[in-house]
């Protein structure tokens, strides 16, 4: 038995954004998976997409009292029921507080799954501002981890698979956080480079990036109850048009992990 986890960071509204919005969902219901983790969304979006989709959701960004329509932030949206919610800011270079981390406590059939997701610091040059906000990131996490499913973190950390701070995440470095490490699902059952930010993509256009792999899904270990939480396989998502509309300028990713 297996259990489906997506993220996706959806655009906000960079760009003809209204145009994009039946994409989005569209490619979300074709999806059909059991939590899905947004970045870049506003709370009305989410509240539309769960309505539509039949999900469960909970949103958190940088300004929650401010318009509904126009705030950025972080989803997540669940087949099942929300036990407890909560999020945390992480700081950027110069102190400002409106990125985050949220967190879900999803109540599966198969027990309590902790479900995380953030978006980090966008710039090229800044590793040493993720490495913060991941190590913020990393205690709130233990804060909220316990459950009967491992805990699971996704999001667009915008940092490639050997940088300094998911190095950290991985074990090929010292963790943030003593005895946490996570895998990345990618690297152990993606076929591929799992490039989700691509020249491929129509809204990539003379990037200062090279084509990167910057979205994940990670399964916290250890896992006393192997193979519990172990990713099954992985494939990226939203990356074929809908009536002639991509639905984002980073593709998606999918894993199951084993119930």
């Amino acid at each position: 038995m297996a259990l489906t986890i997506g993220t996706w960071n959806v655009q906000w509204q960079f760009g003809e954004w209204e145009a994009r919005q039946p994409a989005i969902l569209q490619v979300l219901r074709n999806l059909d998976a059991d939590v899905v983790m947004l970045q870049e969304s506003w709370r009305g979006q989410v509240e539309r997409f769960a309505s539509e989709l039949g999900y469960h959701s909970t949103w958190a960004g940088h300004n929650p009292h401010a318009d509904p329509e126009r705030s950025m932030g972080n989803a997540i949206l669940s087949r099942w029921p929300i036990q407890t919610r909560a999020h945390r800011f992480l700081a950027d270079s110069q102190g400002r507080e409106y990125r985050t981390i949220l967190s879900a406590r999803v109540n599966t059939p198969f027990g309590i799954l902790p479900a995380f997701t953030t978006h980090l610091d966008y710039h090229f040059d800044g590793s040493a501002t993720r490495l913060a906000q991941l190590a913020t990131a990393s205690e709130f996490i233990e804060e909220h981890a316990s459950g009967e499913l491992p805990p699971i973190l996704t999001g667009d950390l915008n940092a490639v698979h050997d940088s300094d701070e998911i190095r950290k995440l991985t074990g090929r470095s010292a963790p943030y956080v003593a005895g946490r490490i996570w895998t990345d699902a990618w690297e152990q059952v993606g076929d591929g480079p799992g490039i989700t930010w691509s020249k491929a993509n129509p809204y990539i256009n003379n990037s200062a990036w090279p084509n990167r792999r910057l979205d994940y899904v990670m399964i916290g270990w250890p896992r006393e109850k192997r193979p519990l939480g172990n990713p099954q396989r992985a494939w990226m998502f939203g990356i074929e048009p809908i009536d002639g509309v991509v639905g984002s300028d980073h593709y998606g990713v999918a894993v199951e992990i084993h119930t």
